[in-house]
């Protein structure tokens, strides 16, 4: 038992020895760390941080400021989004210098790591500068009816990576920036009127004047058509059965598929009324009677040889 007991005894003493010396390095670091200079260092890089903090709100609120006639929603908020990327990434450039880390060394990592990554990345960055441009051009804000890729929807933001749009069946479409500047990009909403056009036929035997009167009377039946430009009508050319016709009316862009779907209306109500018939292509089959003797075909007459 004694012999025991002075081995536990010696193991705890060891063990207080260690701790002791643990203690010792721990305060000596302590110690080591909170010094007059690291302590004046820390203060200047709170003092740093805190005036570009205070930039970077001045800079937010002057943004917010900007009316909307000078800038668009579109483009303030991309400057909003590039000013919180540049304040983020100068608060780590500037705690990474405080540390004492280098930036050609992190360049340096930068480069080879960009080697190994730069095939896969190639269609992040490829969207991310195309989003830049489509923000910069303003030919895009929320809002608008755009047709990309055979995508038709509204505008819903306008990311750096994508744009998002709804379609007319309230379904999310998410559109890689890419497309919209590598594709052909249609925007329906960028004037602020459109123009439709109505083409069909009219039999043949039809009096075109009168034609033409009776079909001016359909864009009045419909509010939303604007007077100017003026709805034009005019004769397009004769098909094999039918007078081929058009009718062009002028509408805001917002308006437009109302004025399509009031114009169909209007246009079959003026014709019925008086007496316009749109014409159809028609086979008119005519039955064989077998009574009648088919005549034997007639034989050629051959040139004589001499």
């Amino acid at each position: 038992m004694d012999e025991s007991t002075s081995a536990v005894t010696i193991g705890v003493q060891q063990a207080q020895e260690q701790l002791s010396k643990h203690k010792e390095t721990l305060f000596a670091w302590v110690k080591s760390f909170f010094t007059w200079t690291n302590l004046f260092r820390a203060a200047g890089a709170l003092f740093v941080i805190g005036i570009i903090w205070f930039l970077y709100k001045l800079a937010f609120h002057a943004l917010n400021r900007i009316p909307e006639q000078k800038i668009n929603k579109e483009n303030n908020l991309a400057l909003h989004k590039l000013l919180k990327y540049v304040f983020y990434s100068v608060i780590v450039m500037y705690i990474l210098s405080c540390f004492g880390i280098k930036f050609t060394a992190l360049l340096g990592a930068a480069g080879i790591a960009g080697l190994a990554v730069g095939f896969a990345a190639q269609t992040t960055v490829s969207n991310v500068i195309s989003g830049l441009f489509v923000i910069t051009e303003g030919v895009v804000k929320v809002g608008d009816l755009i047709v990309v890729s055979g995508v038709t929807g509204n505008v819903d933001s306008i990311d750096l990576l994508s744009t998002k749009v709804h379609t007319l069946d309230n379904q999310l479409v998410r559109i890689p920036n890419s497309s919209i500047i590598n594709t052909t990009f249609q925007n329906n909403s960028y004037y602020a009127t459109r123009r439709i056009t109505f083409a069909f036929g009219l039999k043949y035997g039809t009096d075109i004047r009168y034609a033409l009167d009776v079909l001016l009377k359909a864009p009045e039946l419909c509010e939303t058509v604007i007077k100017k430009p003026a709805p034009a009508v005019w004769v397009d050319g004769f098909g094999d059965s039918n007078i081929n016709m058009i009718v062009a009316v002028w509408c805001k862009s917002s308006d437009f598929l109302k004025t399509k779907n009031d114009m169909f209306v209007a246009l079959m109500r003026v014709m019925n009324e008086n007496g316009l018939v749109i014409s159809y292509n028609c086979v008119e089959i005519v039955p064989h009677d077998d009574s009648t003797p088919v005549p034997p075909p007639a034989k050629k007459s051959g040139a004589r040889r001499s």
